[in-house]
């Protein structure tokens, strides 16, 4: 009699577990409420029992796969005579001689180790740091190398334990997502089998040898004029891949901005650059002649440079010149502040706050807070908490701009720059920053530095903010013009807080104190945020710092 094993449901909320271990291989005696595999879900880890006792007939559910409750993961085959419904499971034997087997096992069995999806819309990543050799030996979930992707940098864990057998990818290589970077050699556990490819005979392959070549190839070789568009659109963001392609090929700036992107919002993904690549070396396409050709008769009297100048590196290495490749953290910032720069109408207001109230309190009650509550008190905790104030009173600052319309949101992740050493700059965001006060603040803004810095983050933690906040004061600056983090309308800059002479009134007669004074500058989207709306947004935050009250920490 077979029964059917399913992954237990562990909880009202739990929908679905990762078979992590199993304790048994197909073939294996189990007996009733023997330990047979173990389970991870959102809640617990725990082992699971057999339900009878029996043969492990059939696994169907392999180590690290997560599934739903209640699929079947493998079959226990029982002893006995069986029912009609058995009798009937066992009738196509044919088709059971000729399907694949479900599980292997494995005695230093070959596993693929992909690059990984970092989110919806990452399409590619780039290894930066191998922590393993040829020959090391790995335990299951230990760190093995670090990628650099569009959204995050994180490190990446073994998906079992052995022994790394081929490293694919090396250091600094861009790859699509899904490529297989290395392999790794298991020591035991179970693994799919790969698929046998089918075997074709003569007259099949003869016939695939024949086949005339697809019309899309035809369609590239009359003009390709699908894969260009109707006008080029500078500004674009182009991936590390997309840029080193595009520079192994002689594709210009001004050819690339005419590629037309089939990928998400767009994009032009390697498909698209090499078609492009493909149909313009065949002959199907012009060099982008035609929209160059018409660019000098138009009257403006400036002096036209083309592209392909523009981009030609002006020093060479040598003569006290040392030329460093850009990483690929320093090419994404590079495009997004361009993309942002053209993109939105950028206007900064600057004010000067008195810090006193909150000088004070910070300074009686530091180490308490750290020694009761383990919370360190900084000034960007209360600026953060001013700012989501002044959000919910102004909401056109925590908006987009979706073409003709306005996309106002109607919660608050709060972005906070964070310096990543030696020469980067990410933003997480405080999810749902509305729903904390000062404490949880301080809190969410450690453990996000502090994530950011040990490439911790997850591509969640820096998706969907809604208004950014950069501290550049903790480098000793007192103000400065922050470039807006697209697609958001404004950013709130943070200087330095320090002592200065200030002129106040008391008893109506002015003199002179001494305060801590801190420079606030919002730069803001002139499209959207105009320079009232962006004045009365930054006073409410200055009257809020200002007139700190106690009671809300």
């Amino acid at each position: 009699m077979k029964i059917d094993v399913v992954m237990p449901k562990m909880g009202e909320s739990i929908n679905e577990g990762t078979l992590i271990k199993w304790h048994k291989k197909k073939g294996d005696k189990v007996e009733r409420d023997e330990i047979i595999f173990e389970i991870s879900t959102d809640k617990v880890d725990t082992e699971i029992p057999s339900p009878e006792e029996g043969i492990l007939s059939e696994i169907k559910v392999y180590e690290n796969e997560t599934v739903e409750v209640d699929t079947v993961v493998a079959i226990i085959e029982t002893e006995g005579n069986g029912t009609a419904e058995d009798s009937s499971d066992s009738e196509p034997a044919e088709d059971e001689q000729e399907e694949t087997p479900s599980t292997t096992q494995v005695g230093g069995e070959l596993v693929d180790i992909p690059m990984p999806k970092m989110g919806e819309s990452v399409m590619e990543g780039t290894i930066i740091k191998w922590h393993k050799e040829v020959g090391d030996k790995v335990d299951l979930d230990e760190i093995i190398f670090e990628i650099s992707t569009d959204k995050v940098d994180t490190e990446v864990p073994s998906p079992s334990a052995g022994t790394m057998a081929e490293i694919l990818i090396g250091e600094n290589e861009t790859v699509e997502v899904n490529t297989i970077v290395a392999r790794l050699s298991t020591s035991g556990g179970i693994v799919k089998p790969k698929a046998q490819p089918k075997k074709e005979g003569p007259k099949q392959e003869a016939a695939r040898e024949e086949k005339p070549a697809p019309a899309a190839d035809k369609k590239v070789a009359s003009g390709g004029s699908n894969l260009l568009l109707d006008a080029p659109e500078p500004g674009r963001f182009y991936s590390p891949l997309v840029m080193n392609i595009a520079q192994k090929e002689g594709v210009s700036q001004d050819e690339l901005n005419r590629v037309k992107g089939t990928g998400n919002s767009g994009r032009v993904s390697k498909k698209d650059i090499l078609a492009y690549v493909e149909a313009r070396n065949s002959g199907g396409l012009a060099v982008g002649t035609q929209k160059s050709q018409s660019t000098p008769k138009q009257s403006s009297g400036k002096t036209v440079i083309p592209a392909s100048e523009q981009f030609k590196p002006s020093f060479e290495a040598g003569n006290g010149i040392e030329l460093i490749p850009m990483d690929n953290i320093r090419q994404r910032i590079m495009y997004h502040m361009v993309n942002s720069r053209d993109t939105s109408v950028h206007v900064t207001a600057v004010l000067e706050v008195d810090m006193t109230k909150i000088h004070n309190f910070i300074k009686a009650n530091k180490a308490k807070y750290i020694e009761n509550e383990g919370v360190k008190l900084t000034y960007m905790a209360f600026v953060a908490h001013a700012v989501i104030k002044a959000l919910k009173e102004y909401p056109m600052l925590n908006a987009s701009i979706d073409e003709k319309n306005i996309a106002v949101k109607k919660f608050i992740n709060l972005g906070i720059a964070v310096a990543v050493e030696p020469n980067g700059l990410i933003v997480p965001n405080i999810k749902s920053a509305d729903e904390k006060n000062i404490k949880g603040l301080a809190r969410s803004v450690v453990d996000l530095s502090e994530r950011a810095r040990t490439k911790k983050l997850m591509p969640e933690d820096i998706m969907d903010g809604t208004f950014t906040i950069t501290n550049y004061g903790v480098f000793g600056s007192l103000f400065g013009t922050p470039i807006i983090n697209q697609p958001e309308v404004g950013i709130l800059g943070v200087g330095a807080v320090t002592k200065k002479p200030v002129v106040v009134e008391v008893d109506g007669t002015d003199t002179i104190a001494i305060k801590p004074m801190m420079y606030l500058s919002l730069s803001h989207d002139h499209r959207l945020v105009d320079g009232m709306l962006g004045g009365k947004f930054l006073s409410f935050i200055k009257e809020s710092l200002e007139n700190f009250d106690a009671s809300v920490i």
